[in-house]
C-alpha cells in the first residue's frame, strides 16, 4: 500500500487560473471581461470521493475486482481515507461521518463501459447488488447503477 499526504494545497496552475480570473473581474466595470467557459472553471475529474464506514475494505474490494493497487493515508486522529486509480481518477473512500458526510450521500459516478449488460453481470457476480437500471436514456446510451458491498452507489454507461 501506498501512502499520501492529503493536504489541500493549491497547485501553481490552480493559483494561476485564480489570478486570471480574478484580473479579469478587477479589469474595467469589476465584471468578467467575457464568460467564463467550462474549462476556465473545470479541466477534466481528478478525485470522485465516497463515503464508507470503512474505506480501508471499501478500496480493498475494488482494488481486487479491479486488479488496482491500494493506497491508503491515516490521520492523526486515527481516520483512514483510502483510494485505488481507475483510468487517473482517483475514487477515494473517506470515512462515513453521519453530520456532514453521511454514506449514500454522495454522488453516483458512472464509468464508461464498453457493454453495459457485461459490466453489470460482472459487478454483480463480485458482490455487488442491482440499484437501478438498466435503462436506455437516448438511442445507443444505457446506464445502470449497483451498491457495492459497503453501500456505495455506482454507475455505468456505454451501449
Amino acid at each position: 500500500m501506498e501512502s499520501r499526504d492529503r493536504g489541500w494545497a493549491r497547485t501553481d496552475s490552480d493559483t494561476h487560473r485564480l489570478r486570471s480570473h480574478a484580473k479579469r473581474r478587477i479589469a474595467g466595470s469589476g465584471t468578467p471581461e467575457a464568460p467564463l467557459s467550462r474549462w476556465d472553471v473545470f479541466n477534466s475529474v481528478r478525485t470522485v470521493m465516497t463515503f464508507a464506514v470503512d474505506p480501508g475494505a471499501s478500496a480493498r474490494w475494488w482494488g481486487e475486482l479491479l486488479d488496482v493497487p491500494v493506497k491508503t493515508d491515516v490521520s492523526d486522529t486515527g481516520a483512514v481515507y483510502a483510494w485505488v486509480e481507475i483510468g487517473g481518477v482517483e475514487v477515494g473512500f473517506h470515512p462515513v461521518d453521519d453530520e456532514r458526510n453521511p454514506r449514500g450521500g454522495s454522488p453516483v459516478v458512472y464509468w464508461g463501459v464498453d457493454d453495459v449488460d457485461r459490466a453489470r453481470e460482472r459487478l454483480l457476480a463480485a458482490g455487488c447488488e442491482h440499484h437501478r437500471g438498466p435503462l436506455t436514456v437516448e438511442p445507443g446510451r444505457r446506464i445502470a447503477q449497483l451498491r457495492d458491498p459497503f453501500g456505495t452507489i455506482v454507475g455505468i454507461e456505454g451501449p
